[in-house]
């Protein structure tokens, strides 16, 4: 087999926001799988950070560093960029996976509430986009995540403003496939359903995840690994031709 097809992503950059656990931690380990060196992103949890880090690093040496930056904050986001310029020199792969899942109904949610989703969801990736795509070369990718429950028609009435959120990320994947495309970057989505990750898990209880589990055709939730590879799929040579696209990754949760 040779490297190109082995390692696809060889000598590639990724830069994966919120990358220390579940589904970031599972992109990190594929994209270096395939080739690429990565940034670790996170918030709070620096030995987690460091645990995938170390793990990365003893597949491929010098493969992974991590980055201490929340990237709700549009300086913050800058800041995560320049970091990943001194380290590795440029990105070529932006995964915006970093994000926050709050429910409230239209009477429990105050400002509050909404700026914290929308800063976290919406104005933290468009910013750290806007600081990365000045030089973004030609075949570079971009990844954003939304929600399977932006397509769902038994989405709850908890879901308001973390749908919403997901939603404008949405429209600005399509957006930015046309102005950045010019430049041959290509710009995608993943919209997962229920991933077996802690974040999933956070506040619910056994019945309620049981619920999420009798709605897929399989009868379990999807795991991290399973959207890793459509985010290594979208980062490759393979997806040359798909641009301003959301996947839904779900199981048929959503159809």
């Amino acid at each position: 087999m040779s490297l190109s097809t082995s390692q696809p992503l060889a000598g590639k950059i990724a830069l994966i926001t919120g990358s220390s656990r579940g589904i970031g931690a599972a992109i990190a380990h594929r994209l270096v799988l395939d080739g690429a060196s990565v940034v670790v992103n996170y918030v709070n949890n620096a030995p987690a950070a460091q645990q995938v880090v170390s793990s990365l690093n003893a597949h491929r040496a010098n493969s992974a560093v991590s980055v201490k930056a929340d990237v709700s904050s549009p300086a913050q986001a800058r800041f995560l960029y320049d970091e990943t310029i001194k380290a590795f020199g440029r990105v070529d792969i932006l995964i915006l996976n970093a994000g926050i899942m709050g429910m409230k109904t239209l009477g429990e949610t105050d400002e509050e509430f909404y700026d914290a989703h929308f800063n976290a969801n919406v104005k933290g990736p468009l910013f750290l986009v806007k600081a990365a795509a000045p030089s973004l070369a030609p075949g570079s990718r971009i990844i954003f995540f939304s929600t399977s429950l932006a397509h769902a028609s038994m989405v709850p009435p908890t879901a308001l403003v973390y749908a919403a959120a997901k939603g404008a990320i949405e429209q600005l994947t399509r957006v930015l496939a046309k102005d950045l495309g010019q430049r041959g970057v290509a710009v995608n989505c993943i919209a997962p359903g229920p991933i077996d990750t802690e974040l999933f898990h956070a506040g619910k209880t056994e019945q309620q995840v049981g619920f999420f589990v009798s709605l897929h055709p399989e009868k379990r939730l999807g795991r991290p690994e399973e959207v890793a590879n459509v985010a290594a799929f979208l980062a490759g040579p393979g997806a040359s031709w798909v641009n301003g696209q959301t996947l839904m990754v779900n199981g048929a949760f959503v159809v």
